[in-house]
């Protein structure tokens, strides 16, 4: 496969991931300024610095309010990750690899382009905002069900599935880091129902509340949603579990290519760290310093499979 398919296939699918991605942080920051509306403005300002753009709505706007974080995360165009730019981004990747795509796959692609295109031409209102988040999540769910339910098992497989799990990686790290810590308003709250909305909370925002509960109870503790959300292999969103599946989808484009590209020993080793590690390893050592040193590996993962596929050839 030429580069610039690759790199498009993969950009189309992590794209498509982040806008998924942004509609969970921005329903979790939703529900704790609700439930914490005294501290509505650090919680609206958590949710812009775990989007990573801190910077650029900084310029933008004077104050972290709802509508100021909702219309920058939907809405902006001038904002690289905002859903609007992310979606146009991926149907344009769509585009350019069109013929790489089933037909579902590209009308599923075109159809969220459509659907999300349309809502978002106005400011969204607060009482809108559950439903469009809603819609948002459902439309890249379409484009990657249509992808599993009728793609081969290729390397335009492996490179769809590889933008995808290291989006999702990287955001349940940015979820962690920016929340694990600063949740809770004071120590008397611990143990409360405050306390247990809130770890709720950051669960809701990756899918994982109710299977969390399925293996665990009612017992809600950080060190356990830490466990759960970073090394359970059997979560879909835990980043142990999105490493394994970036390993696998490396493992198959090594054997359809016959060659071991760095990229692969990289996230093998990456993979290798999370397989093997306990979580009170993890939390002894500083978990800000575990996830800060993640997301930075994740993106040198990210440059190096660029590179050794040559997406831009």
């Amino acid at each position: 496969m030429l580069g610039k398919s690759a790199g498009g296939l993969y950009w189309m699918f992590r794209y498509l991931e982040r806008s998924e991605n942004l509609a969970r942080l921005l329903e979790a920051g939703f529900r704790i300024a609700l439930t914490r509306s005294s501290a509505a403005t650090s919680e609206w300002q958590s949710v812009i610095a775990t989007a990573g753009v801190a910077e650029g709505f900084a310029a933008r706007h004077d104050a972290y309010t709802a509508p100021n974080v909702v219309d920058y995360l939907l809405r902006d165009m001038d904002n690289g990750s905002s859903v609007r730019f992310v979606v146009e981004q991926a149907r344009t990747n769509a585009r350019l690899v069109r013929t790489a795509l089933t037909r579902e796959v590209w009308e599923a692609t075109n159809e969220c382009w459509m659907v999300l295109g349309q809502i978002l031409q106005r400011p969204i209102r607060e009482r809108d905002l559950p439903s469009v988040l809603a819609t948002i999540k459902q439309q890249s769910t379409l484009v990657r069900g249509t992808l599993v339910g009728t793609m081969l098992r290729n390397d335009i497989y492996n490179f769809a599935r590889l933008g995808t799990f290291l989006e999702r990686a990287d955001n349940t790290a940015r979820i962690l880091d920016v929340k694990y810590y600063v949740l809770l308003p004071s120590l008397s709250h611990i143990g409360s129902s405050l306390d247990n909305v809130q770890w709720e909370t950051i669960l809701r925002s990756v899918s994982a509340n109710r299977s969390y509960r399925w293996l665990n109870g009612e017992d809600i503790n950080p060190t356990s949603i830490a466990d759960f959300l970073i090394l359970d292999q059997s979560m879909p969103r835990s980043i142990a579990h999105s490493m394994q599946e970036i390993v696998a989808n490396l493992g198959q484009l090594t054997k359809r290519y016959g060659t071991q590209k760095p990229s692969y020993d990289q996230a093998s080793e990456m993979f290798a760290k999370l397989d093997s590690r306990p979580i009170d390893s993890i939390l002894q050592a500083g978990l800000h310093e575990f996830l800060k040193g993640f997301i930075q590996d994740t993106g040198q993962l990210s440059s190096q499979i660029e590179q050794d596929y040559r997406f831009y050839s």
